[in-house]
């Protein structure tokens, strides 16, 4: 099977140390300064750092006792996912006023089709005004990679770190990824590179020297995907941001109701199944929709923006605020949804920013029950319907 290089141009946008970029904004003496972001206490963990103290081998996801081992004349900040959620909207925004077609892969994190635009507009210096404009009116750092897919135009980025751009032109790109480590592969993570380690691969140029027939039987699918990597062939579109799809859930009563417990109760539930599915995706969401349909079809929703998470706790009491908003004639309902929008791709990071790590353990062990076991092996006790309430089918789209 013969495998090529598309004629495509995709831009890739990274926001550089995100967190610490927008706590400078607010306080410029940390500026220059070994800032550490994340939960205050010893059992708390990195969620994002600045240059000055990864220097000192401090990186995310690191446990915080490591991190002032490490590094003890850092500052160390509790997160604000509110405040860095408004940023990523505005960048997010600045893009979408220029962008014909691009794709919100993260909070900080954007990539950008303009394949065709280079008949008309030199893509680099559309890229280069669209990153300057950012600057300018946001105030964060950003750094773009140019080339001919998303893999290629990501690595680029990398290598532009900090605060730069780096175009890669189709002639370019073997040259280019050749020398570098096979870590910088996206698809690549701590079990892949052991497994590429023990063959003796190490950059990217020995990796493409391995047959994909190989990499395959060592691999599976995982295998060819980053041999295809390795080779600067990714054919994965840049998706429109506005047509990512949203996760919802509704349930339609057997017998429509105004039971203020019992709907409660459902709209709980309801909230706490997709917001699991959420977590599978590895998706956080910012915006909680509820519906209700009374008896006589009537339909009503209302929205509201939150700050990036996957948590349930904080998703159960949006959703109960807005139904608590929303229903308000005391009608008969038929009919009750959630839904969850404007997603993007993203661990919780919010679990980063407490100071212990029980409430991360609690969602870990009961998503791991779930998955073993079934969505429903596990619930919290005020969603669980009570013996003898009319029978609920739930519509999952």
């Amino acid at each position: 099977m013969e495998y090529t290089v598309m004629d495509r141009v995709v831009l890739h946008l990274d926001l550089d140390t995100f967190f610490v970029s927008v706590e400078r904004l607010r306080d410029s003496r940390l500026n220059n300064l070994p800032v550490i972001i994340g939960g205050l206490s010893d059992r708390g963990v990195v969620a994002g750092c600045s240059y000055e103290a990864r220097r000192y081998g401090v990186s995310s996801a690191m446990p915080v006792r490591m991190a002032r081992q490490l590094c003890p004349d850092a500052l160390f900040m509790r997160g604000d996912m509110e405040a860095y959620t408004g940023y990523s909207k505005m960048v997010t925004d600045i893009i979408a006023e220029q962008a014909p077609l691009y794709e919100k892969a993260s909070v900080d994190e954007h990539y950008v089709d303009l394949t065709g635009m280079e008949r008309f507009h030199g893509s680099y210096k559309w890229s280069h005004e669209l990153r300057k404009r950012i600057i300018r009116e946001t105030g964060l750092p950003i750094s773009i990679g140019l080339s001919v897919n998303k893999t290629v135009s990501k690595i680029a980025t990398g290598e532009a770190k900090p605060n730069g751009e780096r175009e890669v032109e189709k002639q370019g790109v073997l040259p280019f990824l050749d020398p570098l480590p096979v870590r910088k592969i996206p698809m690549v993570g701590p079990k892949s590179y052991t497994i590429l380690r023990s063959m003796g691969i190490s950059n990217i140029y020995t990796l493409r020297q391995i047959p994909p027939e190989m990499m395959t039987s060592l691999m599976g699918k995982n295998g060819l995907d980053i041999w295809k990597k390795a080779n600067g062939i990714d054919n994965t579109p840049v998706m429109h941001y506005s047509e990512q799809k949203s996760i919802s859930s509704e349930t339609t009563f057997e017998r429509d109701t105004t039971d203020p417990e019992q709907l409660n109760r459902v709209v709980i539930s309801i909230t706490e199944k997709i917001a699991w599915q959420l977590r599978k995706q590895q998706k956080l969401t910012s915006c909680v929709t509820v519906k209700i349909r009374y008896s006589n079809f009537d339909t009503h929703t209302l929205q509201k923006r939150i700050p990036y998470t996957s948590f349930d706790h904080i998703l159960i009491e949006t959703a109960k605020e807005l139904f608590a908003r929303l229903y308000t004639r005391r009608m008969l309902i038929r009919l009750v949804g959630v839904r969850f929008s404007h997603m993007v791709r993203g661990v919780q990071q919010l679990n980063m920013f407490e100071d212990t790590p029980e409430m991360v353990n609690l969602y870990a062990t009961m998503d791991r029950l779930r998955t073993r076991f079934g969505r429903n092996a596990v619930k919290r006790a005020c969603g669980v319907e009570r013996p003898g309430e009319s029978e609920i089918i739930p519509e999952t789209s």
